[in-house]
């Protein structure tokens, strides 16, 4: 166990973590982008000349999409897995091709999913039987990380470091900017793991879903429903943008949102520039849309915990 590890309960107490904190240097996880200043600027997907260093820009994972859930239950409420009240979930970031099109686990030496499925050729891709990708973390002493991926990162019918492992692996892969040789010669084992969650949450918080939905009166109902152009019309006027609505039940109830980007720059840190969707919503634009409560067995008040 390593000495991040070994502190982690430590660091829980607040009186223990300010003395420990002050003994323990954590490491950086973020890459090294030296070479990029050499390189041009532009937006991803809208460079007019060969990318010739991928560390610098997404590619050719270009559209990125920032994706969230809006579940009513976790089905592991009985071990303490619940959702945060008045908040939508991260679901994850996405490296989409230009043309919408997406690649996927494109790299199994970081498959961390233990149930991966299959390739869309149909080949297996080998199911990981490691340790938990939270034990990863906290190799770097990011226990903020893993507190604010245990309110937010919620999965539904399993833990939730299975979901995170699911979404570095499938995602993450594919994109150039989290590539292993974009963090130079100092590269630590799971450093672009690290460095994927954090961009992943900066990117979520750019987008505070049930807020924005909120100010407009939107706010979920278990009595009434709403229309598609409701939630479209309050989102984009906050955005600029028309993100993509997920909807089940045959078009009626909402279950998910994505916000679509070209990134200036790289995907830990650029600048997100904000795109209509290039996916068609599967909710219904006649019917009432049900944007359902959770029960308060369901979810908990996150900003009231340490």
């Amino acid at each position: 166990m390593s000495k991040f590890a070994a502190l982690a309960g430590l660091l829980a107490v607040p009186a223990l973590a300010q003395g420990l904190s002050s003994l323990v240097k954590l490491p950086n996880t973020f890459p090294n982008l030296t070479a990029c200043l050499e390189q041009p600027s532009f937006f991803s997907c809208e460079n007019t000349t060969v990318i010739e260093n991928t560390c610098c820009s997404p590619t050719p994972g270009g559209l990125v999409l920032s994706t969230q859930f809006w579940d009513t239950y976790t089905g592991l409420e009985h071990q303490g897995q619940l959702l945060p009240k008045n908040s939508w979930t991260l679901h994850g970031l996405w490296p989409d091709n230009c043309d919408g099109s997406y690649a996927s686990y494109c790299d199994y030496s970081r498959q961390y999913d233990p149930s991966p499925g299959k390739q869309p050729d149909g080949s297996v891709i080998p199911p990981y039987k490691g340790p938990s990708v939270a034990t990863f973390i906290a190799e770097f002493g990011r226990l903020d990380l893993l507190n604010f991926m245990n309110k937010y990162w919620i999965n539904q019918g399993g833990p939730n470091d299975v979901f995170w492992a699911h979404e570095f692996s499938k995602h993450a892969t594919c994109t150039s900017t989290f590539d292993v040789a974009c963090y130079g010669p100092d590269y630590k084992k799971h450093q672009d793991l690290v460095d994927f969650y954090d961009a992943a949450i900066r990117a979520y918080k750019q987008y505070p879903t049930f807020d924005m939905l909120a100010t407009f009166g939107i706010i979920p109902s278990n009595k009434t429903t709403y229309k598609l152009s409701q939630f479209q019309n309050a989102l984009k006027s906050q955005t600029g943008a028309l993100p993509y609505l997920g909807c089940g039940n045959n078009g009626t109830v909402l279950q998910e949102v994505w916000y679509f980007q070209h990134v200036w720059g790289t995907e830990q840190f650029g600048h997100y520039k904000n795109l209509d969707s290039v996916t068609n919503s599967t909710c219904s634009p006649t019917a009432g849309i049900w944007y359902h409560e959770r029960t308060s067995t369901s979810e908990r008040d996150v900003r009231l915990l340490p």
